[in-house]
């Protein structure tokens, strides 16, 4: 069984007041302590982000880890990868990440990994990656498509109302054949994809939710999804 969790936004680094999403993350894994794993590349590997993680992680009773690609944990980084439970993925330049993935292989390593029973999940360029395509900023005053890894089909964009120019932009791309049609997904929601499939939303806060964004004689049309209400989660 696969599992994919993409947020819009929000865990750890969004709510630190309310895990909910990250432990629904970890729950995933069936495990007691869990091996978590947090790739900050789209944040330029951010101490400050690292720091948080771990506190965040420990506090939920996993193993947490890091893998930096400027200061290698090891030669071997498809064993590193290879004996996570989850793997997190954080925000920031979803365009520089890919291409440091691409350039160490990590892109194939993650595939394997999901295949094989790891969890893979993250917000906003964490979430937009594991699609065809996403809608980013990775250009600075710009909101654009961007090739992804295709793990997931379609496209998805983050932050779908709490950043003003997201939904209308996600339209314009639809409408203008410049992206695919996919899913618009709020902070504090996220897509829960099992084999590949979208089984569910969840979302950590009653206002968040995610939509199924699509074109219908040359019309915009946008499908609510229903989501499922997490506990809260404060420790």
């Amino acid at each position: 069984m696969t599992h994919m969790i993409a947020m819009g936004g929000g865990g750890f680094s969004m709510e630190p007041d309310n895990l909910a999403l990250d432990r629904y993350i970890l729950d995933q894994t069936g495990k007691a302590r869990p091996k978590a794993c947090f790739l900050p590349t789209a944040a330029a590997e951010s101490f400050e982000y690292i720091v948080k993680f771990y506190s965040a992680f420990t506090r939920l009773g996993a193993e947490p880890s890091h893998l930096s690609l400027f200061r290698l944990p090891t030669a071997d980084l498809r064993g590193f990868v290879m004996e996570k439970d989850v793997i997190y993925v954080g925000g920031g330049n979803t365009r520089s990440m890919l291409a440091l993935w691409r350039e160490w292989g990590l892109d194939a390593i993650l595939r394997e990994a999901w295949q094989n029973g790891t969890v893979l999940a993250g917000l906003s360029a964490g979430a937009i990656c594991w699609f065809e395509q996403g809608v980013t900023d990775s250009v600075p005053g710009q909101l654009g498509a961007l090739n992804c890894l295709g793990y997931l089909p379609g496209s998805a964009c983050p932050h779908y109302h709490s950043e003003v120019n997201r939904q209308p932009s996600y339209h314009q791309l639809i409408m203008n054949g410049q992206i695919q049609a996919g899913f618009g997904i709020d902070d504090s929601a996220a897509l829960h994809y099992i084999d590949g499939q979208l089984q569910r939303v969840v979302r950590s806060k009653n206002s968040a939710n995610a939509w199924r964004v699509s074109t219908q004689a040359g019309k915009i049309v946008e499908e609510a999804l229903p989501a499922l209400d997490l506990p809260a989660c404060q420790v």
